[in-house]
């Protein structure tokens, strides 16, 4: 009885270790080696490695950036904000991440008094 709730202990672990296993980002690349970010989902960033996750981070920072013609960067702000969007995707696995960035960004300007103009 013993062995037997030992077996099923140890398949439950390595169960739920490989649920939770870790995959490079080039998983989501197409035939090319490029990764469609505006369709990344939040389980996708979540489940890579961190120093993927944090390049993409920057890179849509630097994207968001881009668009905004902004050229300064405030480092631990970008720190605080890339762990927050890391945050809000792994409690919302299920949306993209582009989404995951429009609320943290959201916030961030509501907490900053900053209005998007119409």
């Amino acid at each position: 009885m013993y062995k037997s709730l030992l077996a099923v202990a140890a398949a439950v672990s390595m169960t739920a270790a490989s649920a939770h296993a870790q995959v490079p980002l080039s998983a989501y690349a197409d035939a090319n080696g490029y990764i469609d970010v505006q369709k990344l989902t939040c389980a996708q960033l979540a489940g890579t490695f961190q120093e993927d996750a944090d390049l993409l981070v920057a890179w849509y920072s630097g994207w968001y950036n881009g668009l905004a013609k902004k050229h300064l960067a405030k480092p631990d702000r970008a720190k605080r904000l890339e762990h927050e969007i890391i945050v809000h995707c792994k409690a919302n696995p299920g949306i993209r991440v582009i989404d995951a960035i429009a609320v943290v960004f959201k916030d961030e300007r509501m907490r900053l008094g900053i209005k998007m103009a119409q």
